[in-house]
């Protein structure tokens, strides 16, 4: 009997023992990972990027990277500078249906400043309430695009401005057309002419005053940016691991770098869903060269969290499921690579830099906490009185 009492009252001692042991073990990691993080947090907000860690790049991303950090000061072009006055009638452009041919659709029917300056949709409603084929992009922070559209088909914004006015499924009108009807409304000619010195209505003056009110939609101050001037606790420990995971471990910096967010290239990340109904083929659609089958512009991801449904066909929602689509490695179905239009066989080729990253449910979790600082508030603005 005394024998039982005595193994049983060892068994108590080792167990307590073995806790203790544990749970200061569990403490020390703790410890630990709280050191690391107070480490990045002080350096991340020190105002000063070239301290912080090295950013984990596939080559191939190295001619195209810059680091993250601040959008910079918006520029306009020599022959398209800014004035209150363009801006102004940019807006009013921009906010007008009678560009459209139902005189119904504005550009502002699918680009709304309340919801971060897209739809929220997955195809916006056009012409004869027909649906798009691609997701519309946001236009906050356009100044920065190097190119235009998913497939980079207008270089400039002031191209840009007259394709959807002559899209068939969007705005349906011929950009002559349009011009006249702007050019025969009275009260537009007092806005021309503050902005270009004359009141003749051009199709020219139209595109470039609504780049000019385009280039003025920039995203105010992020909790990201106040962070690393130094504002540090303004992060949670899961928004300091995110950003850190965001330039290291998952890789998201290889494409999305700079103060835009976006390095302005092309990528396949295996969404082109070849020789299926949703088949999109993507830049290709422009160059017609082969290696571009499936390639689309890689977006912004100021305001990332306002502009869902993510992609170019608006596949994603929640954001959750793009990061574990990525952490996958951006899995493609095989029966959807390869596909024969206008008698070329093309194929996706879907980026080397896009392979599984191994991270963690909690990992996850802290890139989608960090993704949320880039994006601000609703913005509210208030639409123009259109001139009669």
């Amino acid at each position: 009997m005394k024998n039982i009492w005595s193994w049983i009252l060892i068994i108590v001692i080792s167990v307590f023992v073995f806790n203790n042991c544990l749970q200061k073990n569990v403490y020390n990691e703790i410890s630990k990972d709280q050191s690391f993080i107070d480490k990045l947090r002080s350096i991340y907000s020190s105002g000063n990027s070239s301290t912080w860690p090295k950013p984990t790049l596939d080559s191939k991303a190295v001619p195209h990277f810059s680091e993250i950090g601040h959008l910079p000061k918006v520029e306009y072009p020599l022959d398209n500078p800014y004035s209150s006055e363009k801006a102004l009638l940019g807006k009013t452009l921009f906010y007008d249906p009678r560009l459209s041919g139902s005189n119904q659709i504005a550009c502002a029917s699918c680009h709304d400043p309340e919801l971060a300056w897209t739809d929220n949709k997955t195809f916006s409603f056009g012409h004869d309430r027909q649906l798009g084929s691609r997701n519309a992009m946001t236009i906050m922070n356009i100044a920065y695009a190097t190119s235009l559209f998913w497939d980079g088909r207008a270089e400039s914004i002031e191209k840009q401005s007259h394709m959807p006015i002559e899209d068939l499924k969007e705005m349906n009108e011929h950009i002559d057309i349009a011009t006249n009807k702007i050019a025969k409304i009275k009260g537009y000619e007092i806005l021309f002419e503050k902005a270009f010195g004359s009141g003749k209505v051009t199709k020219e003056k139209i595109a470039k005053a609504i780049a000019t009110f385009e280039r003025t939609l920039v995203s105010p101050q992020s909790k990201f940016d106040k962070f690393i001037d130094g504002q540090s606790s303004l992060f949670s420990d899961n928004e300091v691991m995110g950003l850190h995971l965001f330039r290291t471990k998952a890789q998201c910096i290889n494409c999305h770098n700079s103060g835009y967010f976006s390095n302005n290239q092309f990528e396949n990340d295996g969404t082109a869903l070849l020789d299926s109904k949703q088949q999109d083929l993507g830049r290709y659609l422009v160059t017609r060269n082969p290696d571009d089958a499936g390639k689309f512009r890689v977006p912004t991801l100021r305001e990332v969290t306002r502009t869902g449904p993510w992609m170019h066909n608006g596949a994603f929602t929640p954001l959750r499921d793009i990061l574990t689509f990525y952490n996958n490695g951006s899995p493609e179905a095989p029966k959807k690579k390869s596909t024969v239009y206008q008698g070329i066989t093309l194929h996706s080729k879907k980026s080397e830099m896009l392979r599984p990253l191994n991270l963690t449910v909690k990992e996850i979790g802290q890139l989608e906490a960090f993704l949320g600082t880039l994006s601000t508030r609703m913005q509210r603005l208030t639409p123009p009185r259109l001139p009669e």
